[in-house]
């Protein structure tokens, strides 16, 4: 097994082009995950608000959270560190 730190994705790129959607400062709205939680590939860590949506934002790989660097409130940008797991065996 293998640690690995999961972080913010790069925002959509409409986001820069039109503004609409991330009017206001972009934060997290609710942490669904907390340390110990085993989670799936592609299964969402945590729901971000816009200022006019709210987004999950999914972890990339299957395992086991170790550590969460985040609260909800947190402005985040992008790559900031959200979560770091223990993945699980290939």
């Amino acid at each position: 097994m293998s640690t690995v730190n999961v972080r913010m994705p790069k925002y959509p790129e409409c986001w820069e082009s039109c503004g609409n959607c991330a009017a206001g400062d972009v934060f997290i709205l609710e942490l669904l995950v907390k340390v110990g939680d085993h989670v799936e590939r592609d299964d969402n860590i945590l729901t971000l608000e816009t200022g006019k949506v709210a987004l999950d934002i999914p972890t990339p790989y299957a395992g086991t959270i170790t550590e969460v660097h985040v609260i909800e409130g947190d402005v985040v940008a992008e790559g900031a560190l959200l979560v770091t797991l223990e993945r699980d065996a290939a």
